[in-house]
């Protein structure tokens, strides 16, 4: 379990920026873990084809919170395509052993020792599957 929980997780899941709710975000999400319980709401707005704002809910074990703080440090000034990579980079990475995404995105390789602990993908999971969702909620309605 050291390689899960090793000093920058720890780091990560004690310093997540942008913690709150928006007001009138252009779009907004939760996603919960049935495994665990961990539930991560996300909202933002977007301009100009870039996220503009971000605001992250976590309650969420480590790995969860660890990966929304990567999601929410870096996510202002994002494509929507940049997120979805990062999404499907850290699927790859914890479903089928690809490498880290790289990128705006880069500190997910800190999660890279979740693939061998398969009931905590989902929490890893959730900030950026709610981002996602939240991105298509916002350019369906803009």
């Amino acid at each position: 379990m050291d390689d899960l929980y090793h000093p920058r997780i720890l780091e990560l899941a004690a310093d997540i920026p942008h913690v709150g709710r928006l007001e009138a975000p252009d779009g907004a999400s939760t996603k919960v873990s049935r495994v665990c319980g961990s539930v991560v709401t996300v909202e933002l707005k977007l301009k100009h084809g870039l996220v503009s704002e971000i605001a992250v809910h976590p309650k969420a074990c480590a790995l969860g919170q660890a990966a929304t703080a990567v999601l929410a440090m870096h996510a202002v000034g994002a494509t929507p395509a940049e997120i979805r990579g990062a999404r499907d980079g850290l699927r790859a990475m914890l479903k089928e052993g690809a490498a880290p995404p790289t990128g705006r995105f880069w500190e997910l390789r800190h999660l890279e020792g979740v693939k061998d602990y398969l009931p905590r993908h989902t929490s890893t999971m959730l900030a950026f599957d709610a981002a996602v969702e939240a991105i298509e909620m916002a350019q369906r309605a803009g």
